[in-house]
């Protein structure tokens, strides 16, 4: 039985439409951000959770991101969709744009980053060669080309201490680091999922260009602007991942 979940970061704190009850549960690390939201959507189980809390009030440094990939365990989740807000490094990813990255590079610090710390699990090494699962990744964009919505294959998403905007300077440098999308919680997350053997995947939608890639200081109201439109995409393609499932298309 497929269980997926839907991580929900800035601009997407609830999911309109959906008939879910809420779940309380308590992780042997804490709770969860928000109460997941459980219920059934085009014949497929769907888990809900709000990253960054119900209202959005938790900052990216301080988020329970083991709580929240523990609680998605316990409610048996098969597979993991992280959605998040960027800001666009290459220039071909502007405000708008909506990305399905295959790689990572972390420059958090100080956050709880592992179930392997010796403490709560025994010490051990994984493989994170591949940060994101390759099936699920190609299901998203096979997706996205059903429902006729244009995204990037490929980027790499660059994971920042936040919750302040970088620099200039720091974008350079991200940018000469390779990287394509900037934000502020795919790591530890992606790892975490991981570690739990749990298939995870990311969509980006970049709300803003990161640092020095134009003219105009960045607004939070430029944001919304993007946020309010682009998220309606980000849904459909993820409401067109379960319909291609239920019609056996993969």
């Amino acid at each position: 039985m497929t269980i997926t979940a839907i991580v929900g970061g800035t601009g997407l704190t609830h999911l309109e439409g959906l008939e879910l009850c809420a779940k309380p549960i308590i992780t042997e690390l804490g709770e969860p951000s928000s109460v997941p939201q459980v219920g059934c959507w085009h014949g497929q189980s769907v888990v809900f959770l709000s990253r960054h809390g119900q209202p959005h009030a938790i900052a990216p440094h301080r988020i329970n991101y083991r709580a929240n990939m523990l609680a998605l365990q316990q409610l048996g989740v098969t597979r993991i969709v992280a959605v998040n807000a960027v800001g666009g490094i290459h220039p071909d990813m502007g405000s708008g744009a909506i990305v399905v990255p295959h790689q990572l590079v972390d420059y958090t610090w100080g956050r709880e980053s592992t179930f392997f710390d010796g403490d709560f699990r025994p010490l051990q090494h994984i493989d994170l060669t591949h940060p994101y699962d390759e099936t699920l990744r190609h299901q998203l964009l096979q997706a996205a080309a059903s429902a006729e919505i244009t995204v990037h294959d490929g980027a790499v998403y660059a994971a920042t201490q936040g919750p302040r905007l970088e620099t200039i300077a720091e974008i350079q440098r991200l940018e000469r680091d390779g990287c394509d999308v900037v934000g502020m919680t795919g790591m530890p997350e992606a790892a975490l999922a991981r570690e739990l053997e749990i298939p995870y995947a990311s969509v980006c939608l970049v709300v803003n260009p990161a640092a020095g890639k134009s003219n105009e200081l960045i607004t939070m109201e430029d944001i919304r602007a993007v946020l309010a439109e682009g998220m309606q995409q980000v849904i459909r393609l993820i409401e067109q991942l379960h319909l291609n499932f239920e019609g056996g298309d993969y």
